[in-house]
């Protein structure tokens, strides 16, 4: 027996049990539904998977927000070729997320330019996309952070909350020199993640030098044993993409010629 289904009252329904996506999109996806013929459970399925899509649309953006990336970037959009050094194929293994599953490492190491934020906030995007709760946050602010909560006798509570996210990406370590004692407290937050959390690190420095970064040699050895222990280093080799579009451009050919012209005036 057929009944007339009064199409507030249906609305009201779908509000009432949070199917928004349902709700909003209600007219174009029945008429889907009747254009292909679909039978009933082959229609239920396509409006759950709606709703499904918008709410994980929904989610990893507001999970891309907390863990506050610098900007946006895809996978797909990095440029491989110009980075023949990067292995097209354990990147899209690292997206994987297995790693971060383990409480594994992840370092990308290599000069400014290279691309080595651009796969780190991919991966991090990634491990959104597969339910993976995300921080990103340059080395020079993490070390603020954690001096600033010494300072304040609250060392602990920021260690455990910077041990929440499942994947904790460090950028640019390495850039600038570490100030006294703030080798220690990064070895404190490593420590307390390790095995744990996982860490993506980026840095110009190769491990090598790490020494001189954090200023104190053996506590360095000490983070790199962690770090190291379960780990995937990715070094990259390359020109910078900034500088190579400003090549393309003539603007370095440009000042070069300019440098030239001004040297052989003042002979």
């Amino acid at each position: 027996m057929m009944t007339t289904v009064d199409n507030d009252l249906l609305i009201a329904t779908l509000d009432r049990l949070k199917l928004t996506a349902i709700r909003d999109q209600l007219d174009s996806l029945l008429d889907e539904a009747a254009r292909s013929k679909m039978t009933l459970r082959e229609a239920l399925a396509f409006l759950v998977s709606r709703e499904i899509a918008r709410r994980d649309e929904r989610r990893i953006s507001m999970s891309s927000k907390l863990a506050q990336f610098p900007f946006v970037r895809e996978l797909d959009g990095f440029d491989f070729e110009a980075q023949p050094s990067v292995d097209r194929g354990q990147i899209r293994e690292l997206a994987t997320c297995r790693w971060i599953a383990h409480g594994d490492t992840v370092l990308f190491l290599g000069p400014p330019g290279t691309g080595k934020t651009h796969l780190a906030v991919n991966l991090g995007r990634e491990a959104i996309r597969q339910n993976y709760n995300v921080q990103f946050v340059t080395a020079a602010t993490l070390v603020a952070m954690l001096a600033k909560a010494h300072n304040d006798a609250t060392l602990d509570k920021q260690l455990t909350i910077l041990s929440r996210p499942k994947l904790l990406i460090i950028d640019e370590l390495g850039y600038l020199p570490f100030e006294a004692n703030a080798a220690h407290l990064f070895f404190q937050l490593v420590s307390r993640r390790y095995e744990k959390g996982s860490i993506l690190i980026t840095s110009n420095r190769s491990v090598g030098e790490w020494g001189s970064v954090f200023g104190d040699p053996v506590v360095a050895t000490a983070i790199l044993d962690r770090l190291l222990h379960h780990s995937t280093v990715i070094t990259i080799r390359g020109d910078s993409y900034r500088l190579r579009e400003k090549r393309r451009s003539g603007l370095l050919q440009k000042a070069g010629t300019t440098l030239e012209t001004n040297e052989t005036a003042n002979q």
